[in-house]
């Protein structure tokens, strides 16, 4: 298997930004505008994704041009990390562990790891999965921030 691993320092603790992993409106999010990912088999806002959830989706470039359907299946979840077990069109094997990393009362680092294809054929899922994640990584950055000075705002003023 080739690995790809990027991590990125999150302005909230680890506990919220795993929470937020398994928000499937947040997935939306951090792949905007590049993927997007539809489909209806997701639950309700208000029931927790679980071990064993897996849903199919239709994958579009940029959110118009359709490709494939890509499959998830959630293995694990606990309080700092998320795996999942993916595949879809030419990505055969994506295995990806999100994991939060404690860094402070209000920080974490965030960290992306996949297991992909190893040769030729697994070439340019790891060129993607680099490409991708780094774009994540400021999207997670840019919500986390938004977050965390919502938290700030609603501080009382220590003076």
């Amino acid at each position: 298997m080739a690995v790809v691993t990027t991590s990125v320092e999150l302005p909230v603790s680890a506990a919220r930004a795993r929470r937020l992993a398994a928000v499937p409106e947040v997935m939306q999010f951090v792949l905007a505008p590049v993927l997007t990912f539809s489909t209806d088999e997701f639950p309700a806002p208000d029931v927790a994704i679980t071990p064993g959830f897996s849903a199919s989706g239709r994958v579009k470039w940029l959110g118009v041009l359709p490709t494939w359907t890509h499959r998830i299946t959630v293995i694990a979840l606990d309080d700092l990390e998320v795996y999942t077990k993916e595949r879809g069109g030419p990505v055969r094997v994506w295995n990806h562990r999100l994991t939060f990393e404690p860094t402070g009362e209000n920080s974490c680092r965030y960290t992306d790891r996949v297991e992909t294809e190893h040769g030729p054929r697994g070439w340019g899922t790891t060129v993607f999965a680099r490409l991708i994640f780094r774009h994540r990584h400021r999207r997670w950055h840019l919500l986390t921030s938004m977050l965390a000075a919502e938290r700030d705002r609603s501080r009382p003023d220590p003076i």
